[in-house]
């Protein structure tokens, strides 16, 4: 995630929607004093900052929803390493992280994918940690997938974000944002993290299966529902 007091915005990160390619562009158009995270792997000319402090659990161990014992031994380890914000992290944490003043007056966004394009992103992506090991059934079966919608909604569902920008119209999008705040834009990210691990470049159409399509289509009912994706 990034926090940027330079041009007050705050950036949370979701999964295989390009956010480390625009984290990678924003750390170098960043201030000395704004909050980047690490991403792994590095990738240059990345660089984190700021992101380690100390902080009051309680009040996010109080607001706890949910999983009430998870969520707590989570805030109390991130205390003690002094982990204060990291990568992926989600906004209804980041926000008890942080003073009400700087949440609520800056500008906050986060990306979102086509889930099908992004289930295959992050299989593929998986499948080359595992030297090519992992079947796309045996993925589909195991139903680990990228469901993001939690990073960006408190636990009732509700949006936490000003923008949920669409991984389909990034360029564009992104273009009318950094005009809005101020950031020098050329219409390029200048990297692609991460978009070697898709070999497969066929449409994700044409790589599911009936049953695989409505596997995925249930995952995220949710955020089918919210952004209006079909397959």
């Amino acid at each position: 995630m990034i926090i940027s007091h330079k041009y007050k915005f705050i950036f949370i990160k979701t999964w295989k929607t390009a956010g480390t390619s625009l984290e990678v562009f924003l750390s170098q158009c960043c201030g000395e004093n704004d909050i980047v995270t690490p991403i792994w792997p590095d990738c240059e000319p990345h660089r984190a900052r700021n992101y380690k402090g100390i902080w009051n659990p309680f009040v996010e161990i109080i607001n706890n929803e949910g999983q009430y014992v998870k969520n707590t031994a989570r805030s109390l380890l991130h205390l003690i390493k002094k982990k204060k914000f990291y990568n992926h992290i989600p906004a209804t944490v980041a926000r008890q992280r942080m003073s009400s003043q700087i949440w609520n007056s800056y500008f906050k966004f986060c990306i979102e994918r086509n889930p099908w394009d992004k289930t295959l992103s992050h299989y593929s992506m998986l499948n080359a940690w595992q030297s090519g090991t992992i079947s796309f059934d045996d993925y589909i079966k195991k139903g680990r997938f990228c469901i993001d919608f939690p990073i960006y909604t408190d636990y009732r569902g509700h949006l936490l974000v000003d923008k949920v920008v669409k991984y389909e119209t990034l360029m564009d999008e992104l273009e009318s944002i950094f005009q809005e705040l101020g950031i020098a834009f050329e219409g390029s990210l200048g990297v692609r993290a991460k978009s070697e691990y898709r070999k497969d470049k066929r449409p994700y159409q044409d790589v599911f299966s009936n049953q695989q399509r409505e596997v995925i289509e249930k995952a995220f009912a949710k955020e089918l529902e919210m952004h209006g994706y079909t397959f």
